[in-house]
């Protein structure tokens, strides 16, 4: 049990745009607020650095569960994070860009407050590259910024791939190519930029079809899990493209997965992530700002932001 309220900070986008059925980030806000924690608000270009030490710009907010009467904001005024804030939550969405990267950074400078996730480990896992530490674990895979490279592994995985922009969110960019595809080269044209951009290429799972599995997971174990199933139109199965979410549960080949991944998310400080797996692949792991929370709360009658708080809690009271 808590022995005191928590000042907590959520460093997101823009509260106001959020859809409040759907962002994953509310809930988490709203139940420390009805555990009566400090809620404090800010976006990333919120963050300084004061004399070597990690600082914001931050509201004071007061949620509610009324769309478009969400948030309401306190005036701004400057913290050093280490001195007034117990608990930071990054979660700000993808493209995990420049700014992003720069931002991650300044968090490596708090010391006392606890950010979760552990920015040193956000900077080590981009959320296409970090699960090709388990190629045992994953489809085929290519990086490249090579075109004919592409065709060439397109061949050799049975003519047809995925291929997906690396800082990519929401299913954005994501194409199924054929090699009988007349568009073929223009859309690895775009892909790469010309040649100029890494995209990470995937032999194609028809499995997709039936679903794509997210499996939130808390401190390495299993949270939840929903099925995203693509529309019948439609290639990506992301919700935010119109996939349906619908109820799942775990398998031997998640198990597998969770259990091989475990000790790098504790080793990495990657407390609540989402990964995507697909007829027993994994397909990526998810550190920044992992969603599918109120899908599967709805689905599975449960309230998951109230143990992910209980953990947080818990590391706080050590």
């Amino acid at each position: 049990m808590r022995s005191r309220a928590l000042t907590m900070a959520f460093l997101m986008d823009p509260i106001g745009g959020i859809d409040i059925a759907k962002d994953t980030t509310f809930p988490l806000m709203l139940e420390a607020q009805r555990r009566g924690h400090h809620v404090l608000y800010f976006e990333q270009g919120d963050l300084e650095v004061d004399d070597g030490k990690a600082s914001a710009r931050v509201r004071a907010i007061t949620l509610r569960r009324e769309q478009g009467n969400h948030a309401e904001l306190g005036p701004a005024h400057s913290v050093v994070l280490d001195d007034r804030v117990d608990v930071v939550f990054q979660r700000k969405d993808p493209p995990a860009d420049a700014d992003y990267v720069t931002a991650t950074q300044i968090l490596t400078l708090c010391k006392r407050a606890l950010v979760l996730n552990r920015p040193a480990g956000i900077l080590a896992a981009n959320e296409k590259l970090y699960a090709l530490h388990f190629p045992q674990l994953m489809a085929e895979t290519r990086v490249t910024r090579n075109i004919p490279e592409l065709i060439d592994f397109m061949a050799k995985v049975g003519g047809e791939m995925i291929v997906k922009p690396l800082s990519g969110r929401g299913g954005e960019g994501i194409f199924h190519v054929r090699h009988d595809d007349r568009n073929l080269f223009s859309i690895l044209e775009q892909s790469t930029r010309f040649g100029t951009q890494w995209t990470m290429a995937q032999r194609y799972l028809p499995q997709v079809r039936t679903g794509d599995k997210r499996i939130l997971l808390l401190e390495g174990e299993p949270l939840g899990a929903l099925l995203r199933v693509p529309a019948e139109r439609e290639t990506r199965a992301n919700l935010h493209v119109g996939g349906c979410a619908v109820a799942t549960t775990l398998d031997a080949d998640d198990r597998r997965i969770i259990d091989v991944l475990r000790p790098w998310l504790e080793r990495d400080g990657l407390f609540f992530v989402g990964i995507d797996v697909i007829g027993g692949h994994l397909t990526e792991v998810n550190v920044t700002s992992p969603t599918g929370l109120q899908e599967i709360n709805t689905l599975d009658g449960l309230c998951l932001e109230s143990r992910v708080l209980e953990r947080v809690e818990a590391r706080i009271a050590g």
